[in-house]
């Protein structure tokens, strides 16, 4: 028996051998244009509603309604292409999330009307809602105790996106209008599938659907890359499902102790439910703890974020700042609310420096809890600064303080977006990040959906 055990290894074996080399770096570059594709056709909804409602005599509630069958449309998408991925591969999830993000985003640059625009930005969301998938595929080719790091690292890449989409609306918009910024944002989306032809299936994935060989070649191709050596031996399915990072990772404190996880999991695999079993360990009486308290802060984090980013385009028009009136000026020529957006874009920058830095140092739990109680202290200010406006009806104030308080509070030193991804790992079973990383998903999209509906009120 030990003869046989020293003549294997498993992918994770494989990973740690390899290291983080120019393999690596190459999956990292390709899944973080997907995330700041998704980066930019989400940050475009604060430019393109309020020009659409004024081109098209729209109500505050029509407007709203285009972000909202967004976001419907991500929490569609977030489970169904999580499924295709766990069933058909994570390349062909990808592959069908880029085709139709591109198509439908392309495509609403030519809507001819309301609704057939709000169809078009529907698919988009549905398309945008396998964005978790690029995440999973990336993560199976990162050694397990440098997982959290890596997954703050690449959340970069969205604060990368934000940075382009203001840039971009800025550059755009006063000249050109809301269509060709729809064109130009789905660029990135037409990347994913122009490079979609040299990208690799996750070993892991192949592993576990018996294709051994297969997965065999993918890790060669890597330890050719990286010039190292693959270990001795025949490559198996790793039977022992833990969670990320238990072993050889700097994390000290979990949400569940070792024992109580390894019980709460159970090792029969799935076939074509797969992805419905997986989730259902995860309320399991031994997971259920610590799948609550992460739902809780994609749903929280969500809410925060985003409705901040929407409400970006109100506090930067001073004639609408906490009030429901219709704007007065184009939009479009508001050079204001690109300048805020695009300054405020860079403050996501220390952010995530700082979640990379304290990650792996100081725990999973302790960082997103520091990193969401500091954004909700500088929330306050904005909150009691938009009451005050709107009791005196001083615009000028409120467009330059609301910025500076949405920069702190919303993206700068709390922004807690990269730390809640680093943070979801180390908590959720390891044998397949997909089914984990797609529930928190599907949590983070109500969050999304009522963003509209809140604003609108303001």
């Amino acid at each position: 028996m030990m003869e046989e055990q020293s003549a294997s290894y498993t992918v994770d074996d494989a990973l740690l051998s390899s290291g983080f080399g120019k393999f690596q770096v190459l999956i990292f570059s390709y899944a973080g244009i997907g995330l700041i594709a998704e980066a930019m056709e989400m940050m475009l909804l604060s430019f393109v509603g309020p020009s659409v409602q004024l081109e098209w005599k729209l109500t505050s509630h029509q407007e709203s309604m285009i972000t909202s069958f967004v976001f419907v449309g991500m929490l569609i998408g977030a489970y169904s292409w999580g499924v295709v991925s766990d069933n058909y591969g994570r390349r062909k999830g990808f592959l069908f999330t880029a085709i139709v993000t591109s198509g439908a985003g392309f495509l609403s640059a030519f809507a001819p009307n309301y609704l057939s625009l709000i169809f078009l930005r529907f698919l988009v969301g549905i398309g945008l809602g396998g964005g978790p998938v690029l995440g999973s595929w990336f993560l199976e080719f990162v050694p397990a105790p440098n997982r959290g790091t890596w997954m703050v690292i690449f959340s970069a890449f969205w604060t990368v996106g934000t940075i382009f989409e203001a840039s971009l609306a800025w550059m755009v918009m006063p000249k050109f209008g809301w269509r060709w910024l729809l064109a130009l944002s789905s660029v990135p989306s037409f990347l994913l599938l122009l490079f979609y032809a040299i990208t690799p299936e996750s070993p892991r994935f192949l592993c576990m659907k018996g294709r051994t060989t297969e997965a065999v070649e993918v890790l060669e191709k890597m330890a050719r890359l990286n010039n190292v050596q693959l270990p001795s031996g025949k490559l198996v399915l790793d039977k022992n499902i833990e969670l990320d990072e238990v072993s050889g990772s700097s994390e000290s404190t979990t949400l569940l102790a070792d024992a109580e996880v390894s019980d709460g999991i159970d090792k029969d695999e799935g076939s074509d439910f797969g992805g419905i079993k997986s989730v259902g360990k995860l309320l399991s009486p031994k997971l259920i703890r610590a799948t609550l308290l992460l739902w809780m802060a994609f749903f929280g984090n969500a809410f925060s974020y985003y409705g901040i980013v929407l409400l970006t385009s109100e506090l930067s028009n001073g004639n609408r700042i906490c009030a429901k009136q219709e704007a007065e000026s184009v939009h479009s020529n508001n050079a204001s609310l690109y300048k805020n957006v695009f300054i405020s874009s860079f403050a996501e920058i220390p952010g995530s420096l700082m979640s990379a830095m304290v990650v792996d140092r100081f725990g999973r739990r302790l960082s997103m809890a520091s990193m969401l109680f500091t954004s909700c202290v500088f929330l306050f200010p904005l909150l009691h600064h938009c009451i005050h406006i709107r009791s005196r009806d001083l615009p000028d104030r409120g467009e330059n303080n609301g910025h500076r308080y949405r920069k702190l509070g919303g993206q700068d030193w709390g922004h807690p977006l990269p730390a809640r991804r680093g943070g979801h790992g180390a908590q959720l079973p390891s044998d397949d990040s997909n089914p984990p990383l797609r529930a928190c998903s599907l949590l983070h999209r109500p969050g999304c959906l009522i963003l509209p509906l809140r604003d609108e009120g303001v």
